[in-house]
């Protein structure tokens, strides 16, 4: 007489494969991203300067400055200095960082929600016109604009990129850091929308 097997207790079961989400099985995608809102975090704009199209002509115009508002940013050693920054794989910025090693972070205030805002558009306008009325300087390490106003500034070249999903994760080293204003809190991202601390 044949005796069946014993079901396989749950530590031993082969993992069921995974739904072309990618995600565990039982996760949707709207779930992970409610969770994930439910995670408090600081919002900063990251730029670069586009290279020139002819590095050997002096004379040949300056690339277009670039801006992306940025939830996923965060201090990954103290020494030597490094940050992290997560961009969609494919963005215009993934792209630009590609080529482009330095770049900076202004990280923003509560008073400058529109900012974030405006750089956090999908099918936006041309940066050159996002940055028109927005006070900035020049980045003297970087060349990326630094924001005016903005409670601290860093200005980074990248040491390392890492593929992570549909995401990039850029690890920058800082090569210059300020905090140019301490008025205001910071801006703040919680459940999908652009909040003040306290």
């Amino acid at each position: 007489m044949l005796k069946t097997p014993p079901a396989a207790s749950p530590a031993l079961a082969s993992p069921a494969a995974a739904p072309a989400s990618g995600h565990a099985v039982g996760v949707s995608n709207d779930e992970f991203r409610a969770a994930m809102s439910r995670l408090a975090a600081g919002v900063v704009l990251v730029t670069a300067q586009e290279p020139p199209l002819d590095p050997a002509d002096t004379s040949a115009p300056g690339g277009e400055d670039v801006g992306m508002t940025a939830t996923a940013f965060l201090s990954v050693s103290l020494d030597p200095p490094l940050v992290l920054v997560s961009l969609r794989e494919g963005s215009r910025m993934d792209d630009l960082l590609d080529e482009q090693p330095l770049w900076a972070v202004s990280v923003l205030t509560e008073s400058q929600r529109h900012i974030a805002g405006r750089f956090a558009m999908k099918g936006r306008i041309s940066d050159r016109l996002l940055f028109e009325d927005i006070p900035y300087v020049r980045g003297e390490v970087s060349g990326a604009p630094l924001v005016g106003g903005a409670l601290a500034t860093l200005e980074c070249r990248t040491e390392q990129r890492v593929t992570a999903g549909d995401h990039t994760l850029v690890i920058g080293r800082v090569l210059a850091a300020e905090v140019p204003s301490a008025d205001g809190g910071p801006l703040m991202y919680f459940r999908g929308r652009y909040r003040q601390l306290g």
